[in-house]
């Protein structure tokens, strides 16, 4: 935590301290007394998900909102987040700022060309007050988490963006991240005054972090069950007196329609049962990583109702949650609570300081970020078929297995979650052209800088990875290159979905070897494909950024490839 953190939350306690001392002697004396106080506070509470470093407002799908009427809105940016935020702090001076996670990693290129220092910025200037660790802010390792936590330039790199990076204004939270042995590696709770109540805030991270980063970034680090870790918290706040409380959860549900206020999430998702499960001490969940929409209502195991929301993603939702707490007890009055999602629409005027960092780094990162790497025929969009694939992650696979043939590449696989924005054939704001690909947009789309891999796999094997983008908890499909081909059943159990494999129109023999081709993350064992640690004959290759470069560089023009390489059967 940092020092003028401490020293603004010491100042709070005492000036709340020095209130309630001025009103006991003004009571015991006979001056006259002032208007009592009401009985309760009013605390609304404002909190943002996965901004993943969107400071220029998002395009083309990930930069809009779905409506409650089924229609949408553009939505997000820095400058825009910024002055919704001023909005909602006037109506209520009450106010607190939250985020639950994953502000940076994965970041467009203004941001992470200067190591995500550019949004810590922003977020010191939105005075927010709390942050949980997501999954992405350990995508560096937990070196770099404190140096953004602490400041001081980066190790290699040194300090491009400006002169110096002072770090963050908030505590970065996680009460279920300990070191080996059981230290605790992060803080697991905050209590910010407000309104002159004060307000507990618990962070949890999703305890299955490492399988969503490599394994280095994690190396000592153990991450525990969210509800055990949190309920544990909420014991320590109570016995200290702090009875309001709410949870910043980097944990989310997946919605399957709705707008940003409707409740139609898949049933005995990770947020609803920790929802369902965590103590009745806390009043209320914040959750994330998942990128949905919803604002949600879910009983404790007492029966009250709580809500649990979660904002969608890149800042294009504000969730705000209004508090009713009684100034006696210090309980939150559940039945005066009012949670909802609000658009951060673009139809407002920006904020001008936020507009104004936004504006430097765009103009710092603008000689790499509009330098034309390529072109294409038309969109390039993760939005996936029914099959799974979508055009831009088929792109990814070929241009991986094509940087991979020196080393034997037969076929390449990368994970969905890599794939991280579209590319739109229309010219962006910067004026390109249409069908023209900057390095900046390339960057969006593969900002991890992981590298590539060629493995041996038999034939039994890879089949044995395929059968793993299905698990109880919903289905992560693969994209995979030109050439491999095979079908999946809806019906058919988990173990046994997949048919027909074939490469290059020959079928996949069982005890064959075949060269694949993966990311570091996926060899590692990824997003739970441990079959790929059954791999052998390991052979290094490119950034899988570098790879998407040469390829657009080598095939001018490049076609949004069918959706045919996965076959959906009944």
């Amino acid at each position: 935590m940092r020092a003028s953190r401490v020293r603004r939350g010491l100042t709070a306690v005492a000036t709340a301290l020095a209130t309630a001392a001025t009103a006991t002697a003004a009571t015991a004396g006979a001056a006259p007394q002032a208007p009592p106080e009401p009985a309760t506070a009013d605390v609304r509470l404002i909190t943002f998900n996965d901004l993943h470093g969107n400071l220029e407002p998002p395009t083309g799908s990930s930069g809009e909102i779905e409506l409650d009427d089924g229609g949408t809105v553009e939505a997000g940016g820095a400058a825009y987040l910024a002055a919704h935020l001023e909005r909602l702090r006037a109506e209520v001076p009450n106010s607190l700022v939250f985020s639950a996670g994953d502000s940076v990693g994965a970041s467009p290129v203004n941001s992470a060309l200067f190591h995500d220092e550019p949004t810590i910025d922003f977020l010191n200037s939105q005075d927010v007050r709390a942050h949980v660790a997501g999954n992405h802010e350990f995508d560096e390792g937990y070196q770099e988490l404190w140096r953004m936590a602490t400041g001081g330039c980066h190790p290699q790199d040194g300090c491009e963006f400006r002169d110096s990076f002072a770090g963050a204004d908030f505590p970065y939270l996680g009460s279920n991240v300990t070191f080996e042995g059981g230290a605790p590696a992060l803080l697991p709770f905050t209590v910010q005054l407000s309104g002159g109540v004060p307000i507990g805030v618990i962070g949890a991270t999703l305890h299955d972090l490492p399988s969503s980063v490599s394994p280095g970034a994690v190396r000592g680090l153990e991450f525990g069950d969210e509800v055990e870790a949190i309920d544990r918290t909420a014991d320590a706040l109570d016995r200290i007196g702090v009875k309001a409380q709410v949870v910043l959860l980097h944990q989310g549900d997946e919605a399957e329609s709705g707008g940003p206020n409707s409740c139609d999430v898949a049933p005995g998702g990770p947020a609803h049962r920790i929802a369902a499960a965590v103590t009745p001490k806390v009043d209320a969940l914040f959750t994330a990583h998942s990128h949905q929409q919803y604002t949600c209502t879910v009983p404790d195991p007492a029966g009250a109702p709580r809500p649990v929301l979660q904002g969608a993603s890149y800042g294009r939702l504000l969730s705000v949650l209004d508090l009713r707490v009684d100034r006696a007890s210090g309980e939150v009055v559940r039945q005066g609570s009012r949670a909802r999602n609000e658009v951060v629409t673009r139809d407002i005027a920006p904020d001008p300081e936020a507009a104004a960092l936004v504006e430097e780094a765009r103009e710092k990162a603008a000689p790499i970020a509009n330098r034309a790497v390529g072109t294409t025929a038309g969109d390039l969009l993760r939005e996936p078929a029914p099959s799974g694939e979508s055009s831009m992650g088929s792109v990814i696979a070929d241009a991986q297995l094509e940087s991979t043939a020196d080393a034997g590449a037969q076929v390449a696989l990368t994970n969905p979650g890599g794939v991280r924005a579209d590319l739109p054939h229309a010219s962006s704001p910067a004026g390109e052209g249409d069908g023209v690909v900057t390095y900046g947009e390339a960057f969006a789309v593969q900002p991890f800088g992981n590298t590539m891999q060629t493995i041996t796999l038999t034939g039994a094997q890879l089949k044995g990875v395929l059968e793993q983008q299905w698990t109880p908890e919903g289905a992560t499909i693969l994209q995979v290159s030109a050439g491999l081909h095979y079908a999946w059943s809806e019906s058919a159990p988990i173990g046994s979905k997949v048919s027909g494999l074939t490469l290059h129109g020959e079928p996949v023999v069982p005890d064959a070897p075949y060269r694949v081709a993966v990311n570091n993350f996926l060899a590692g064992g990824g997003d739970g494909f441990t079959g790929f640690l059954e791999g052998t004959d390991v052979t290094g290759g490119k950034l899988d950024l570098d790879a998407l470069l040469d390829y657009f560089a080598a095939h001018p023009g490049v076609v949004p490839p069918s959706a045919d390489r996965i076959e959906v059967q009944g």
